[in-house]
């Protein structure tokens, strides 16, 4: 019974004296490089191996730094990759830049279009990476998101659609992305007259509540209501908005396609 007590220690202590350090993204075409101090005990390096999809990275860690070179596994740009680092305990490689293997935004449009009904599409190509595309339309002078498709990253061409909400009027429409440099990249405009009614909203002077109205009914569009200061106190769609909350005062109402002031009683 005492030899197997020991036996059980010996291998919990050999458990935690090792490590694994892992990362995952997507391959964009660049390296990773890794920061490899000496172990806690000071007779070799921290890392001990490093496997990439699975596989063993040759050339071995005995190094203060080592690249990670992803052209010896087959990869190809926009392929997804997982990385293990297995290092002694009490020490810890440091990947210098992660930020290789974030997806960037490198779409091409090759073709775009939206049908009087709204219903837009879009076709790309050179996708490196899964990153949702925006699609913004334009309205109260300025770019409004209204709504998101997940990108599919990979693959010579991907197609996509979405349906747009129309306001009265003429519509126009983009998609962008965003990726890890936040720097937007948009597409395109493209645009369609819509034959959506035009909205109006009633009372002028509101107590209790804002109604849209168009050809005599309630008309659902998308609003959005600013304070004096410039704040959004309410945004959403709907064919009313409850503003019993609201201080008495001066405000400004963006909806169908017109801004408005209107005064809280």
């Amino acid at each position: 019974m005492k030899n197997f007590i020991l036996l059980i220690m010996f291998f919990s202590i050999n458990a935690v004296a090792f490590g694994a350090l892992s990362v995952e993204g997507t391959y964009q075409g660049k390296n990773l490089y890794v920061q490899n101090p000496m172990d806690d005990e000071g007779f070799g390096y921290c890392a001990t191996k490093v496997t990439v999809n699975g596989d063993i990275m040759p050339g071995g860690t005995s190094m203060g730094a080592f690249e990670i070179d992803f052209s010896l596994f087959n990869i190809a740009i926009g392929e997804p990759v997982f990385i293990v680092i297995e290092h002694n305990d009490g020490c810890k490689p440091k990947i210098l830049n992660p930020e290789v293997l974030l997806p960037r935004s490198t779409y091409n449009v090759e073709s775009m279009s939206i049908s009087d009904d709204g219903k837009l599409t879009w076709k790309t190509s050179g996708e490196q990476g899964k990153l949702p595309f925006i699609i913004e339309q334009y309205r109260w002078n300025k770019w409004v998101t209204i709504g998101e498709v997940q990108g599919k990253g990979s693959g010579a061409s991907n197609s996509y659609e979405f349906t747009v909400t129309p306001h009265s009027g003429e519509n126009t429409i983009r998609i962008a992305q965003i990726d890890h440099s936040g720097t937007k990249r948009p597409s395109k405009e493209v645009k369609f007259e819509s034959s959506a009614p035009v909205v109006t909203k009633t009372p002028t002077k509101v107590k209790n509540e804002i109604k849209f109205i168009a050809n005599g009914k309630p008309a659902e569009t998308r609003y959005e209501i600013y304070d004096a200061y410039g704040n959004i106190v309410k945004k959403g769609v709907g064919s009313s908005v409850n503003c019993s909350n609201l201080l008495r005062g001066v405000y400004y109402i963006n909806f169908d396609n017109v801004n408005e002031k209107f005064i809280k009683n």
